[in-house]
């Protein structure tokens, strides 16, 4: 039976890419890390024998502390920020018990370098609708929890990434954008290691609204629907992506624990 400040591999991978997930700390040695420089998806690294400097800036939130094996370094760190009146939790087995698993893992090479604040800037085409609102949800799901996203006018968009150390998506001719008839999103999925089913099944949905191939899935359609509706609803870019959240988490949700799941209203006569 685990601690009570464990968290198990089980109960933590049903918390990966929702709304209410745990701030998650990678404190993994340099060493352990440049062996595997990947990490658990939403993850930030931080020095684990400097936890008593850095634990101050997690004030209020839930923390899941990482190591290589869930031992002594992330222990360690993790009593730290209770000490701060932080509620911190080790993951049993760390990041190799995760890996064993089988569970989705992220792949840095292609990760923004962060800011001197510690989060990535991304910027894109203002007035989004659907590729330019999912993308931004993954990033801060699976990603980076505290990115920033700037909406800009179509033609600045370059000149802004390169002035403000801001990374490009979903505009002609970069790394981030479509290929061939795959969308923004799906360049990320797989550009970030994200290959999990729930997140393909909601690409589909993604390419489908964004593309005009509403054929795809039925949830296309939707999809659409909802993103068109939102644009018109908000005249600010942020307060429209802080809206949409919620759609692509519920979507999220469904793609991933509710497929086989159907609704019909319950007629219930009364007994004769």
């Amino acid at each position: 039976m685990p601690s009570p400040t464990t968290i198990t591999i089980a109960q933590f991978s049903r918390l990966i890419g929702v709304a209410n997930a745990p701030t998650l700390i990678d404190v993994r040695s340099d060493e352990d890390y440049a062996a595997d420089p990947r990490l658990i998806p939403g993850a930030m690294r931080r020095p684990a024998l400097d936890a008593a400097a850095w634990a101050a800036a997690f004030a209020g939130k839930r923390a899941v502390i990482y190591c290589q094996a869930g031992a002594k370094l992330s222990q360690g760190a993790a009593a730290w920020l209770r000490q701060a009146g932080i509620a911190a939790e080790t993951l049993e087995g760390g990041f190799e018990a995760w890996k064993a698993g089988g569970h989705p893992l992220l792949k840095t090479d292609r990760l923004p370098q962060r800011n001197a604040q510690g989060y990535t800037v991304w910027v894109t085409r203002e007035r989004p609708k659907i590729d330019r609102i999912a993308c931004p949800w993954l990033i801060r799901r699976f990603v980076d929890p505290d990115a920033v996203f700037l909406f800009v006018a179509p033609s600045e968009v370059l000149a802004v990434a390169e002035r403000f150390g801001a990374t490009p998506f979903d505009i002609e001719g970069i790394f981030f954008s479509h290929r061939g008839g795959e969308c923004t999103f799906d360049t990320m999925l797989t550009e970030f290691g994200l290959e999990t089913e729930a997140l393909r099944r909601l690409a589909t949905i993604v390419r489908g609204a964004d593309t005009a191939h509403l054929d795809l899935v039925p949830e296309a359609a939707g999809l659409l629907a909802v993103s068109l509706g939102l644009s018109r609803a908000y005249r600010d870019d942020r307060e429209q992506l802080e809206a949409a959240m919620t759609v692509y988490d519920g979507f999220y949700r469904w793609a991933r624990d509710a497929t086989d799941e159907t609704h019909n209203w319950p007629s219930t006569k009364p007994s004769p």
